[in-house]
């Protein structure tokens, strides 16, 4: 109904103010809102206003910045208590980072972005471990972190597990979105695509906190509606060698893959916003 549609924007928008908030930026102003949102700063100001009365924003220290409130944790702890995938995928998602030394993630997408669905962390007990265990203790990575789709070896091999026309098209998307970056983020997808398509799993180097490390991940279907997810590791050795880190996960990884699609393939669950 028409008197609808103003009620829908207002939510949108409200919606993408709480979005624009990262764990590499906790906190956030007006005009660094507007920017990353595209909207207004009048009407950033407005939602925020009310965003603050919701309990879904508050002040940060000084009064002038936004940081999330504890009203977006309640939501978020009561999808994570819902969710099938991360309640039966967990264990043997961490069962992995214990057997790996390192962090194991779970993904699906959200718009341009991957969602952290289930995470397991490296307990550090591991005596094949090379590297410090900071990164992924890090506060800023685990379940219900996003990860930009277009950068990341989660993102790239979620991609490749798409049909082809619909790959193509989230392809577009995220090369408009990188502008000026386009020419470099093509190159970088088309690197992973090759190397899935002749290995079965990509390898990237992100960032974490200042600090490069390797990860892996391999694209997978699971539920009845066989919907598409990504799963992927990340050392906690800075700057690996990312072939031998491919030749020491893959298996494992591809082994964990196989484990997820039968362990899940009953629960009925598709896409966010589905």
């Amino acid at each position: 109904m028409p008197h609808d549609a103003p009620v829908t924007l207002t939510l949108d928008r409200g919606l993408q103010v709480l979005r624009a908030f990262r764990a590499h930026s906790a906190s956030l102003c007006a005009s660094e809102l507007a920017q990353r949102t595209g909207l207004p700063r009048t009407a950033v100001a407005r939602l925020a206003a009310t965003l603050l009365h919701l309990g879904y924003l508050r002040h940060a220290a000084g009064g002038t910045r936004f940081e999330l409130a504890s009203g977006v944790a309640g939501i978020g702890q009561a999808w994570l208590d819902a969710d099938p995938i991360a309640r039966a995928a967990t264990p043997v998602i961490q069962a992995l980072a214990d057997k790996l030394d390192m962090a194991v993630a779970l993904a699906v997408p959200d718009q341009l972005d991957m969602l952290t669905v289930a995470y397991g962390a490296a307990s550090g007990g591991s005596t094949g471990s090379t590297g410090s265990t900071a990164c992924v203790e890090s506060p800023r990575v685990g379940v219900g972190r996003l990860a930009p789709m277009e950068r990341t070896a989660i993102g790239h091999a979620w991609l490749w597990g798409l049909p082809e026309y619909e790959r193509r098209r989230y392809f577009l998307r995220l090369l408009e979105a990188a502008g000026a970056q386009a020419s470099m983020i093509r190159k970088t997808i088309e690197s992973s695509f090759e190397a899935l398509r002749e290995w079965g799993v990509c390898a990237t180097q992100e960032i974490f906190e200042q600090a490069a490390y390797g990860s892996i991940a391999l694209p997978l279907r699971a539920g009845q509606w066989r919907m598409p997810m990504a799963l992927g590791v990340t050392t906690t050795e800075s700057a690996p060698d990312l072939a031998a880190l491919r030749a020491r996960a893959f298996p494992d990884l591809s082994h964990a893959a196989r484990e997820l699609t039968v362990l899940l393939a009953d629960i009925r669950v598709g896409p966010p916003g589905h």
